[in-house]
């Protein structure tokens, strides 16, 4: 048997599984939680408090769990080290970490660990927003050229708005720091000894174009004169690969450490969402990827490279070598819905979930699905936490139209999952709209469990949505960039697209578009883009609504 390891990095924890390369077959699996977890109160060095919208994390809590999820899904797998052939990494992104040359992280280093930002900065990390505004807008003013790729503006999670902030907050840091690097990238660093940066996460994280490279200098002077030459040697450096390229075999030291060959392949980096993509199978042009949970993202592959406004990223080689994946997404999905039981649920339905030891969300899906499309007489937008894509607007608010005295819990319900697919829609549209093909729905995350949310998705795409087979998908997609850095001679595969074709298994489940159903939805979407052009373009109400808090 030849088998390969997927390791999903999470915000939390790394999961690790073991996969036969023949069929997808999960014979292992492992968990590694993170010590410290998110840090965004104290620093553990010193017990100093953070600022408002950090997010931090340990390196040394990455590479123990990932030794732990490791000898643990190796355990239960119950294989040789020979049977093993590759390993691949999927990770949440953007989180960056300054390093020295040999990648040693700079809070390790005594004269920094008191210092928050020579820590990792997770993903989450919102601090550097005025830095990110800083960014688009001297990028606007300039008329750069790879600004129009991610919507027009770049989100305060991203490398550049983050090294700026370690640059005007803490210069010695940003001096002393010889590379700043995204965690995917310095856990393949670790494991192989060689460093490469990955193309999905230099692409959609760090601006980069396969052909164009990075932004100019002359951009980066008038961003920060301390900039210049980032991308030539902190920020850049290296080479881009493409997704399960090899990038080495693991070190003798984690060859022990893990119990796995010296020989065994390890493949480049890939974003933790983008994993998915390859788990469910969806590597094929025109096959969009909808992970559905808190928010939304939505992956679609395709051929060209369009401008589509609104789109957060479009990057060649981003998902599958020769193809051009764009990202697009919604900020608040079952946020939103949370938000409602939370907040808004009555007693009734509280009283009714504590009978049938059910939450409250089953209790008002259960009353919702018993409603006909438009029966409510509600339509609202789904900006609870502004809006990600098509407008790029994160002060942006929700909204609800047409409630009544008679207006009932399970009505808002179901105006809020609406709203969400009408989300989804707009983005499906404006991707056809820029000449990105969408034929093909696969989705999932955990709201692929809600039976009336996927049904009211079905009707208003108007397309049969396939639900994704695999529970893990994004550390699936990882074994699979192990399978491709092994090669076919060690038993693995040529290609993203064969390890996918032989790897994913088929959906579980299939949901059909009910034609009356979508004419309905049709006429509700009008409504919809009615007063998302309204609120989201022609109007700044909820704008002055927001500055009045």
């Amino acid at each position: 048997m030849t088998a390969v390891i997927g390791i999903d990095f999470g915000t939390e924890s790394a999961r690790a599984l073991v996969v036969d390369t023949r069929d997808g077959r999960v014979l292992g699996s492992g968990v590694g939680v993170y010590r410290h977890a998110v840090i965004d109160e104290q620093l553990p060095s010193t017990g100093a408090a953070l600022g408002a919208e950090w997010a931090l994390q340990h390196p040394g809590d990455w590479v123990t769990s990932l030794e732990t999820c490791v000898r643990e899904a190796l355990a239960s797998a119950r294989l040789a080290p020979a049977d093993v052939v590759g390993i691949g990494i999927d990770f949440t992104a953007c989180t960056v970490l300054p390093v020295r040359a040999d990648g040693t992280p700079l809070m390790q280093d005594p004269g920094f660990a008191a210092e928050p930002h020579a820590w990792p900065k997770l993903w989450k990390h919102h601090a550097s927003q005025p830095q990110a505004t800083r960014v688009t807008d001297v990028a606007a003013a300039r008329g750069e050229r790879w600004l129009p790729r991610y919507g027009g503006r770049i989100s305060s999670e991203w490398m550049l708005p983050k090294a700026l902030q370690v640059l005007e907050e803490a210069p010695a840091v940003f001096e002393a720091a010889d590379l700043i690097v995204e965690g995917g990238d310095w856990v393949v660093w670790q494991l192989t000894g060689t460093f490469a940066r990955n193309a999905c996460a230099a692409g959609y994280k760090g601006l980069w174009h396969k052909r164009d490279g990075y932004p100019s200098d002359a951009y980066l002077r008038a961003l920060h004169p301390g900039l210049e030459g980032f991308y030539a040697s902190k920020g850049g450096g290296q080479g881009v690969v493409a997704p399960g390229v090899c990038v080495g075999t693991l070190t003798p030291g984690w060859a022990e450490r893990l119990g796995l060959s010296p020989s065994t392949a390890v493949g480049a980096a890939l974003i933790d969402a983008h994993a998915g993509v390859l788990g469910s199978g969806a590597t094929t042009p025109g096959a969009l990827m909808l992970i559905l949970g808190t928010s939304t993202c939505h992956l679609v592959l395709a051929e060209q490279e369009q401008l589509v406004p609104g789109v957060a990223g479009v990057v060649e080689d981003g998902i599958v070598a020769g193809l051009f994946a764009y990202e697009a997404g919604q900020a608040a999905v079952g946020d939103s819905f949370a938000w409602f039981v939370d907040a808004m649920a009555p007693a009734d339905v509280q009283e009714e979930a504590a009978r049938r030891q059910v939450s409250a969300h089953e209790v008002l899906t259960a009353r919702a699905a018993n409603l006909r499309p438009g029966e409510s007489g509600l339509v609202a937008l789904d900006w609870w936490n502004g809006n990600r894509s098509t407008l790029v607007d994160a002060e942006l608010s929700g909204l609800l139209v047409g409630a009544t005295l008679a207006t009932r819990p399970e009505h808002v319900y179901r105006a809020l999952v609406e709203s969400t697919a009408f989300g989804t829609r707009v983005i499906t549209d404006a991707l056809r709209a820029g000449g990105v093909p969408v034929t093909r729905i696969v989705a999932g995350g955990g709201l692929t469990r809600n039976r009336m949310l996927m049904q009211i998705y079905a009707d208003v795409l108007g397309l049969e949505i396939e639900v994704a087979g695999a529970s893990q998908a994004s550390a699936l997609g990882a074994a699979m960039l192990g399978a491709v850095a092994a090669g076919v001679e060690a038993g693995g595969h040529a290609s993203v697209e064969a390890a996918a074709a032989a790897m994913a298994p088929a959906p579980t489940e299939r949901y059909h578009c009910d034609p009356e159903a979508h004419l309905r939805y049709s006429a509700l979407y009008a409504i919809y883009g009615e007063l998302y052009d309204l609120f989201g373009r022609q109007r700044d109400l909820m704008h002055r609504l927001r500055a009045l808090r």
